[in-house]
């Protein structure tokens, strides 16, 4: 029987990072929050949803401290999006990718949990 390797969120990924196109401004992310372009956002498939991670471009050394707020990317070589803000702090290349490191440095805060667990419901009608 084949090994099969889970991938552990706790521990520091390497591989590509995308940025997010600033057209989705303003839609859903999987928290419930809206995307904001400017902001310290990451897309991970495997990090908890409201933890903090700090992502370094290994090419020029420059690091940020991040908030997963949405799951992706969808490309099956990438480990990360960013916000075009996250990217900017970062340096990353106009080609849209960049080589990193991702670091977990917290899990989800307490309030995160909460508003995830609360189910969103339409507007009330007066």
């Amino acid at each position: 029987m084949p090994v099969v390797r889970s991938r552990r969120p706790h521990r520091v990924q390497r591989g590509h990072a995308s940025i997010y196109a600033s057209q989705l401004a303003g839609r859903r992310m999987a928290d419930g929050s809206r995307f904001d372009p400017r902001s310290d956002t990451v897309a991970s498939k495997t990090l908890p949803l409201g933890s903090r991670a700090r992502v370094t471009n290994l090419r020029n050394g420059r690091s940020v401290t991040v908030r997963v707020r949405d799951r992706g990317p969808h490309r099956r070589q990438r480990i990360l999006d960013v916000s075009p803000g996250v990217a900017r702090r970062l340096g990353m290349p106009s080609t849209g990718t960049a080589m990193v490191s991702v670091a977990p440095i917290a899990g989800p805060s307490v309030t995160s949990r909460a508003e995830a667990a609360t189910p969103r419901r339409g507007r009330a009608r007066r």
